[in-house]
């Protein structure tokens, strides 16, 4: 439970899970001296990679990041379209618009709330670069499909797996696929640095590409020539117009913590989930989220879905009143003021977001919330 500003306690959405070890690691970091880019998150990146898969792991202080650096990655121009879902947060969506290319919006899966490969295949032109796939709630998107759409039109597909960390599409983890993975590491993620993301990579010359441009496109960051050659750790070279978007050792103490915790995180997710199942079944006018088959969700969120607009509105309104904050996860990039000039046809998303609550979901949730959880959405009356 969280006090709210009104002094009432509440059960929040989200809540990250921190132990004793987490707290240690920083301040392990912090007396060592260097709390930069510098080697804690070096040993972060190998053995993010190594989990996931990847050949090449760069980290970087969010998934915004990443998903920028990869839309830079492909030297699009005005007039360069990016096909992307709605069905997301903005970040995602922001990135195209700072590469300078146009986001078109493909429809999502009912089910899933994924982009659809069907909507994707129909909405590319001659104009289109990349397609953005995002692994809604942390149900990975449709890989196969998309990789062989993509690689059938000549275009470069990106994974947004800011929900994903830990997620399976048909036995693979997700980043252990060539082509760039993106993830998040906020605050409330599977997997939180505090503030943090990463991109993941298989060819060493984009590795290469990213930690310049994530270090302002600098030849050799600080570690790199402290570590190299002390008598020139003065000595670099800026290579290209970059950015300031690293990670810091700080967020690195946490997340190499939290990265050993990972699938005891996701276990506890799971089986909070199941709970649910179990206790919010028979609700007629109650639709509980899908898992498909071939995967495996790290589910970050559990998102149900009512009837319509006016009893998903009542339905918060009644978990509120009764100490439990839900969320809606999203508002379509579409309808936001700034995405309003770009033409959207998704006529799923427009109907299936007015629907859409997510309960909470975090490791630490107790069975005692639970029960409450449960308790409180069966004796609402639609």
């Amino acid at each position: 439970m969280k006090p709210a500003k009104n002094g009432k306690e509440y059960i929040p959405v989200l809540k990250p899970s921190i132990t004793e070890e987490e707290i240690a690691s920083v301040i392990e970091t912090m007396r060592s001296g260097w709390i930069g880019l510098g080697p804690k998150t070096e040993e972060f990146e190998k053995k993010f990679a190594e989990k996931v898969g990847a050949k090449f792991c760069v980290g970087l202080n969010s998934c915004t990041a990443a998903l920028h650096l990869a839309m830079a990655s492909l030297d699009l121009s005005p007039g360069d379209e990016v096909i992307v879902t709605p069905m997301t947060f903005v970040s995602t969506v922001h990135a195209v618009v700072y590469a300078g290319a146009t986001p078109v919006f493909a429809d999502i899966q009912s089910d899933t709330l994924n982009i659809d490969p069907e909507d994707v295949a129909a909405k590319i032109t001659p104009r289109t670069k990349a397609i953005i796939g995002v692994d809604m709630a942390g149900h990975p998107i449709d890989l196969d499909e998309l990789t062989n759409l993509a690689a059938a039109n000549g275009l470069t597909l990106v994974e947004d797996a800011a929900h994903a960390c830990g997620a399976m599409y048909k036995g693979r983890p997700g980043g252990s696929r060539p082509h760039l993975t993106c993830f998040s590491f906020h605050a409330v993620k599977n997997l939180t640095c505090g503030e943090g993301g990463a991109i993941t990579c298989e060819h060493e010359w984009q590795d290469r590409w990213f930690r310049e441009m994530r270090w302002l496109g600098i030849s050799k960051d600080a570690w790199e020539r402290t570590v190299e050659d002390l008598t020139y750790k003065w000595k670099y070279y800026v290579n290209r117009i970059g950015y300031k978007c690293h990670m810091n050792d700080l967020a690195a103490a946490i997340g190499l913590v939290q990265l050993k915790r990972l699938d005891e995180l996701n276990k506890a997710r799971r089986e909070i989930v199941d709970r649910y199942r179990k206790g919010l079944s028979g609700l007629e006018w109650l639709t509980l989220p899908t898992e498909r088959p071939y995967v495996q969700s790290s589910w970050h969120l559990f998102q149900v879905r009512l009837p319509e607009e006016r009893i998903r509105d009542r339905f918060i309104t009644h978990l509120t009143n009764n100490g439990i904050a839900p969320g809606v996860h999203y508002i379509p990039a579409f309808v936001h003021p700034c995405y309003r000039r770009y033409t959207a046809v998704c006529p799923v998303a427009a109907t299936v977001w007015k629907q859409l609550v997510t309960l909470p979901l975090y490791p630490d949730l107790l069975p005692a919330e639970q029960e409450k959880i449960i308790n409180i959405i069966r004796s609402f009356h639609p």
